[in-house]
């Protein structure tokens, strides 16, 4: 079984950075494409970036490319996101989750493929 577990969120001031790390349990990590999601109130659940299994391939979101980066060390089985540049409309709850079915050097985008989700890490950043 498969546990996922965010951390690093906070408050910010806009412009600034934070990285978030997902730590996971359980011995499928190195099996999934890992993605990021963020959610706002009221809004529904966003893909922001996915890594494939190996690190052979990244997804972003047009939304966040260029300003954050996905990367994942599969020996602490974790996944990080590191985010710079950030706006208020970043404000939001982040999720990691787990795409177990996924092929070598896929990045899954589709939210409806990640089977394993955590808790998620608030973000807020202020002007």
């Amino acid at each position: 079984q498969l546990q996922l577990v965010e951390s690093g969120g906070g408050l910010v001031q806009a412009g600034g950075s934070l990285r978030l790390s997902c730590a996971a349990s359980g011995w499928i990590f190195s099996r999934c494409s890992m993605g990021w999601f963020r959610q706002a109130p009221g809004k529904d659940r966003e893909f922001l970036a996915a890594i494939s299994r190996n690190t052979i391939n990244t997804n972003y979101a047009d939304s966040v490319r260029g300003r954050f980066v996905i990367s994942r060390d599969d020996a602490k089985k974790m996944v990080f996101l590191q985010m710079s540049s950030l706006q208020r409309g970043d404000t939001a709850l982040y999720y990691c989750a787990c795409d177990a079915q996924a092929l070598i050097g896929i990045a899954t985008t589709a939210t409806e493929n990640y089977e394993t989700w955590g808790q998620g890490t608030q973000v807020t950043v202020s002007s």
